[in-house]
């Protein structure tokens, strides 16, 4: 089940209308993926209750959407443009590229990495005779960086265009608007900043479905503190996070927290942990928390020439506050709660026989649909109650009305997407006004009054 779960995921994401591959009508382009109808409600439903964890229910947290292009000046001054770069390698026989730390892990999984320069990982290569993934051969380049900021150009004429990239993380977007900010909504140190959206990196991704891909969305916040407040401060939102964890129904025994060593650490932090999770192919970031210090607002301040300080009229202070920032993957969330909560099991079909029930147990906050409408019958007075239902339910939850196939065919479809209930229309219904609620999970079903379904679904 563990070898072959991914593969399952990926299946029914596409069967089901949760991921479509990129340009697929044209060949694709590799690791770019589309959200279906399911997958867009999903992923929706991950960002509105992350905002609700963290934002709205928080008095001293406040957002933001940012442009995705920014004035290049601020890659700059972020460092990006000089450090943000991977060790690539190329193979001479085949001209496959790939990052240098990922066929090492490949090939050997307990070297440890992390750190390590172009020189000493090209010489790990070599020592331990990698073969190239692609073509077997073992005559690679030695490795070298690549920066991971994408480069485009803007201007109406290309030879009179200008530089820009996309952005790398979107960090630095509540960085550029700290002043801004501070300025309308009045906070007072500590406070945060919170936004989500696309990222991108120009990097050689292992593939793994939605789990590294060169666009991707985060959900993250900058939290401002005074210097002396990061230790506490870093505490506290690290356990946040586990809380987030359990509010959306990722098992906490397939985590583990991961601290980086010094070498590892990225050029803005003096400490970062990961929230690794136990993938089907090994253990992965699944978030970061890391405390940036004054690092991005001192070099803005600098650079720029705004003064990015912080007043504090209680005690007359000035100061740049320092940084802690906790990063979520939107995107690896989605994938990581499909890993959790497919499940077959066996179970007793109306012929009294065994079959295999493929069932999504998704947090019923997170599942796409809340409830389906099922018709028992095609016909026109059962479908005049379900449009009515349907009316009265749709403004407050997702619902799917679904009307082709028989009823247990359409009781399998809505377990395989993870919807939480079915509410089953029959000729009862037009006589008493009740129907029947069957639950995903125990596949038991009760009969409630048409009246009592808003409160049900709450």
């Amino acid at each position: 089940m563990e070898n072959s779960l991914m593969e399952k995921v990926v299946s029914l994401c596409k069967r089901r209308g949760f991921v479509f591959p990129g340009s697929e009508i044209y060949g694709g382009m590799a690791n770019t993926w589309d959200f279906g109808p399911l997958g867009v409600e999903m992923k929706n439903n991950i960002r509105r209750w992350w905002w609700n964890f963290f934002v709205q229910r928080r008095k001293n947290m406040v957002g933001i959407d940012a442009a995705i292009l920014m004035n290049p000046k601020v890659w700059q001054a972020s460092g990006h443009v000089a450090n943000f770069n991977d060790a690539m390698i190329d193979c001479k026989e085949c001209k496959g590229r790939f990052r240098a730390d990922h066929l090492i892990e490949e090939a050997i999984p307990d070297v440890k990495v992390e750190g390590l320069d172009v020189k000493a990982l090209s010489k790990l290569i070599e020592e331990n005779k990698i073969p190239c993934p692609t073509c077997g051969k073992r005559n690679f380049t030695s490795a070298r960086k690549f920066n991971l900021l994408f480069e485009t150009h803007i201007g109406a004429v290309e030879k009179d265009s200008a530089a820009v990239y996309l952005r790398g993380e979107i960090a630095q977007g509540m960085f550029v608007n700290f002043k801004s900010v501070l300025g309308t909504s009045r906070q007072k140190i500590p406070f945060g900043i919170a936004a989500a959206g696309k990222a991108f990196r120009n990097e050689i991704t292992p593939g793994n479905f939605l789990f590294r891909t060169v666009e991707f969305d985060l959900m993250e916040f900058e939290y401002f503190i005074r210097e002396t407040e990061w230790e506490k401060t870093f505490d506290y939102w690290l356990k946040e996070m586990h809380s987030w964890l359990d509010f959306i129904g990722i098992r906490r025994e397939r985590t583990r927290v991961r601290e980086h060593d010094k070498k590892e650490l990225s050029h803005y932090s003096k400490r970062t942990v990961d929230i690794e999770y136990r993938t089907p192919f090994g253990w992965k970031e699944l978030y970061g928390l890391a405390y940036r210090t004054n690092f991005d607002l001192k070099n803005h301040t600098e650079k720029s020439g705004e003064d990015l300080n912080y007043f504090d009229p209680e005690t007359n202070e000035k100061f740049i506050p320092h940084v802690i920032e906790p990063t979520f993957g939107w995107s690896r969330t989605f994938l990581i709660l499909l890993l959790e909560a497919y499940t077959e099991e066996e179970v007793k079909n109306g012929k009294s026989e065994t079959e295999t029930r493929v069932v999504l147990k998704l947090d019923p906050k997170i599942a796409p649909y809340k409830a389906a409408i099922l018709p028992l019958m095609n016909k026109p007075e059962l479908a005049a109650v379900a449009d009515k239902i349907f009316a009265e339910l749709s403004p407050s939850f997702s619902i799917n009305l679904d009307v082709t196939g028989s009823i247990g065919k359409r009781y399998r479809r809505q377990d395989e997407i993870g919807t939480p209930k079915c509410i089953t229309i029959d000729f009862d219904t037009l006589r008493d006004s009740t129907v029947t609620i069957r639950d995903r999970d125990t596949m038991q079903q009760v009969r409630v009054k048409i009246k009592e379904l808003k409160g049900q679904l709450a």
